[in-house]
């Protein structure tokens, strides 16, 4: 395991984010933490369950009765869902969980994310993204950030995480070899983001935490490849 720390992050690009579309308040949503997309739909952890909606018509299609904490992911197959200290396997086709390992902030854990056969999961308070064995939970290897971890995502090879700390939150983009920031996306003051997505091409879905609510940001063109 290795640990790389972010030099000058303030000194990174900041713009602010261009919010294209809100999703919900979700009926029953004690809080919008854990966020992904499987190719056709946007799920969110809201406490109790895992909610699937349609992101062309905000139409919500499915809800999974599951323990839902914190970070969301998909490996293509299976969603990942962080519930108290592990992290859960879960068939969406049944909600069945098909296999559970120990999350590696024992309850400290926030965004979540599946890149390169590897789980991806931020330590909200630690400050620090771990790339983890899908299988047992072994951590790989630890980038620090200078930032509470909200959510965590990778697009065209490049990570991006979410912060919120009082009133400010952002999106920013690092490198994820030296976790140095390269840019960062502004929310509205009083908008947090909770948990973090990207559906793999111009957009950001971002959980709201407390308001219920799934917000879709565009990806700067300055980004992209």
């Amino acid at each position: 395991m290795t640990r790389k720390t972010v030099k000058d992050p303030d000194q990174a690009a900041a713009h602010a984010a261009e919010i294209v579309r809100e999703y919900g308040p979700f009926a029953g949503a004690e809080n919008v933490a854990g966020v992904t997309y499987d190719g056709r739909r946007v799920w969110a952890a809201i406490g109790a369950s895992l909610v699937a909606f349609d992101p062309g018509s905000g139409e919500t299609t499915r809800t999974l009765d599951r323990a839902c904490d914190a970070g969301t992911a998909f490996d293509g197959t299976h969603l990942y869902q962080i519930a108290e200290s592990r992290i859960d396997k879960i068939d969406p086709a049944t909600g069945e969980v098909v296999a559970s390992i120990p999350a590696p902030g024992n309850g400290g854990d926030s965004g979540l994310t599946w890149a390169e056969g590897s789980l991806w999961v931020g330590q909200y308070r630690d400050r620090k993204i771990h790339q983890i064995d899908p299988h047992t939970g072994a951590v790989k290897r630890t980038i620090e950030t200078n930032r509470f971890v909200t959510g965590v995502t990778w697009v065209d090879g490049e990570l991006w995480h979410g912060t919120w700390e009082g009133d400010e939150s952002e999106l920013r983009r690092i490198d994820p070899q030296s976790g140095a920031v390269l840019e960062r996306l502004e929310m509205p003051r009083g908008t947090g983001v909770s948990g973090l997505e990207s559906d793999g091409a111009d957009l950001f879905y971002c959980g709201g935490g407390g308001s219920g609510k799934v917000r879709a940001v565009r990806r700067p063109k300055s980004a992209r490849p």
